[in-house]
């Protein structure tokens, strides 16, 4: 039988890569998005009526009830990506507690919402299924000026380690990706609105926080979200995976040397 999943912020980017890997031959993927452009490419999608486009906001349960409605229709229920982000932050001393709370929530609703609507669907069903909350390196180390996200994005791992507990004894897996920084549209409009040597020290600095020497590219997220999805990981859960190139592991440090990379032994 053929299942179905649900990814939201699927439009452009890494949530783009999800589910163009999520569809395999024969399962469905129900896109959520905000912005209908972004939706553009699934009218004419090799997968045909496999992508399944919702306009709306994930913040809403209607959104996300009809999503989970569509997906159900195209075949049986397995997963659900809660991907869909907002890049906006503020400072606490001048924009205040208010506005700092509703940026926050502009990126841990989405998840809670997404996450609700999955559950309450896995129950109904009977037969389990899996969840993914995308999140970031800045949820355990915090990037300056980022506060709104930051907290955000650790309070979405908090999320998924409760979640997991609760419903992990009904078949229900949450587990989270936290991402390191990816190739997506945004990071090449940041480079673009540089001027050249700006941009080459972004670059620079980027290939020095990531010990694989490079930032990622979107398949390499989908690819291990696809795995958190699939039955092979049907033992992991409450996990929180770092798909950072090994940022999170790095300790910039004056002190550091250089072993090189054909360091002879003694």
């Amino acid at each position: 039988m053929s299942r179905s999943y649900v990814v939201t912020g699927g439009g452009r980017g890494i949530g783009r890569a999800m589910v163009e890997l999520l569809l395999g031959n024969s399962d469905s993927v129900v896109v959520i998005e905000l912005d209908p452009a972004a939706l553009a490419w699934t009218d004419e999608h090799p997968a045909g009526r496999r992508v399944i486009p919702v306009v709306g906001d994930v913040t809403g349960e209607a959104v996300t009830e009809r999503a989970a409605d569509l997906a159900e229709a195209a075949g049986a229920l397995a997963g659900w990506v809660n991907n869909a982000a907002v890049f906006r932050d503020a400072q606490i001393h001048s924009a205040g507690a208010r506005e700092v709370l509703d940026l926050i929530a502009l990126n841990l609703n989405p998840a809670v919402v997404g996450c609700a609507t999955a559950i309450r669907r896995f129950l109904v069903a009977g037969t389990g299924g899996a969840i993914v909350n995308v999140s970031s390196h800045q949820a355990q180390r915090a990037v300056p000026g980022a506060l709104p996200y930051v907290t955000a994005k650790a309070a979405t791992e908090g999320l998924t380690r409760a979640l997991a507990v609760d419903y992990g004894p009904h078949g229900i897996r949450v587990n989270a990706v936290a991402l390191g920084s990816i190739t997506t549209e945004r990071y090449e409009a940041l480079l673009e609105r540089q001027k050249p040597t700006e941009a080459a020290r972004i670059e620079d600095e980027m290939s020095l926080l990531h010990p694989v020497g490079r930032i990622g590219r979107p398949e390499e997220v989908a690819a291990a979200v696809a795995y958190l999805l699939s039955d092979d990981a049907s033992f992991i859960n409450g996990a929180t995976t770092p798909v950072d190139g090994g940022r999170s592991v790095l300790a910039r440090d004056p002190e550091a040397r250089d072993i090189g990379a054909h360091e002879s032994r003694p």
